[in-house]
């Protein structure tokens, strides 16, 4: 009897489990594009104004 042939097939073993919502090369996140240093500057400023606590003087 030749038990390599029973049972459940073998998986892919080069082949990812799924792909990322983010992944390089998607539309999201395409290859060879760098996200602009001012909207950079602009996301840091505005997290930094939600956490700030009551009562701080702006710099």
């Amino acid at each position: 009897m030749d038990y390599g042939k029973s049972g459940a097939p073998k998986a892919g073993k080069n082949r990812l489990r799924h792909s990322e919502h983010n992944a390089k090369g998607s539309a999201k996140n395409p290859f060879g594009q760098r996200p602009a240093k001012a909207d950079l500057l602009a996301r840091l400023k505005a997290t930094a104004q939600k956490t700030k606590p009551e009562g701080t003087p702006e710099p």
